[in-house]
């Protein structure tokens, strides 16, 4: 079965919007290539699949915008060419690799997961959020950024139960930045 991670850059009072952190640097896009390499496949409500596409999909013409430094093309190139799946009722299709996942969005996941492979990604703030609630998370990852950005959205807020997890990995960043990887603690019954 393959594995679903959740992963997201999150500042230190929880704040999950894009701009709150502190900008990429080389260090942290080396680190997101590294993740996005490990997926079998991204999984994208609406609004980031549309958030990432519009940033990180390779244009047209073949040449990566002026706006990107060198350091964030291996980035661009994993993103770009990943299978990617949509979780939305209100696109009427979608393209970037990607095909629509429809209907129960608990039951696309499971069989998602049970197919072979490493593992699946997911990141945005309300997908992730019922993902979660169904208990089909198997390892949260978060880039917890030295910042206290003091409004915007906040992580998984509205989490129907708590969720115990473990640390599993820890990684500390030159701009101060710290990734940490959990795992949920399953409780037997």
């Amino acid at each position: 079965m393959r594995p679903l991670r959740y992963s997201i850059d999150v500042t230190l009072d929880g704040c999950c919007h894009h701009e709150a952190g502190l900008p990429p640097d080389e260090e942290s896009m080396r680190y997101w290539t590294a993740e996005m390499e490990r997926a079998d496949a991204l999984l994208f409500g609406r609004a980031t699949y549309q958030m990432m596409e519009s940033a990180w999909r390779r244009p047209a013409t073949g040449t990566w915008p002026g706006w990107m430094d060198e350091w964030e093309v291996p980035f661009a190139e994993a993103i770009d060419g990943a299978k990617k799946y949509v979780v939305s009722s209100t696109l009427s299709g979608v393209d970037w690799n990607a095909e629509p996942l429809r209907g129960d969005v608990g039951q696309a996941v499971r069989r998602l997961k049970q197919q072979p492979g490493e593992g699946l990604w997911v990141g945005g703030v309300t997908l992730p959020l019922a993902l979660a609630d169904l208990g089909l998370i198997d390892e949260y990852e978060f880039v917890v950024q030295p910042v206290l950005a003091g409004h915007g959205p906040t992580l998984l807020a509205g989490l129907r139960e708590r969720i115990q997890l473990e640390l599993v990995e820890r990684r500390e960043f030159r701009s101060g930045a710290v990734a940490v990887r959990y795992r949920p603690v399953r409780v037997a019954a």
